[in-house]
């Protein structure tokens, strides 16, 4: 019998935890200068299947529009990106 089956499993896995659905700035590049993306948006279009506890905004990238962006959670960086592009930022409850 092979090791990795003889060797007893352990660890912990939090039933808890809160899995979101991870976006970059560069990835709001797609959409047109002055609309807003929503969760509702990104499912209808199927850039996202689902919106499992929520939608997080990372900053990874540039954003060279104008957007008005509503997600759950944002990053620092992203909320800069966003607002120095001339977006707004709204976090959803």
């Amino acid at each position: 019998m092979p090791l990795y089956r003889r060797i007893p499993k352990r660890g912990f896995t939090n039933k808890f935890r809160k899995e979101f659905v991870v976006l970059n700035v560069r990835d709001l590049n797609r959409y047109d200068e002055g609309s807003e993306v929503s969760p509702t948006l990104l499912i209808e279009q199927g850039f996202v299947k689902t919106v499992r506890d929520g939608l997080r905004i990372l900053g990874e990238g540039t954003l060279e529009k104008k957007l008005t962006v509503r997600a759950h959670h944002f990053s620092s960086s992203a909320k800069e990106k966003i607002e120095a592009a001339g977006g707004t930022v709204e976090v959803l409850g």
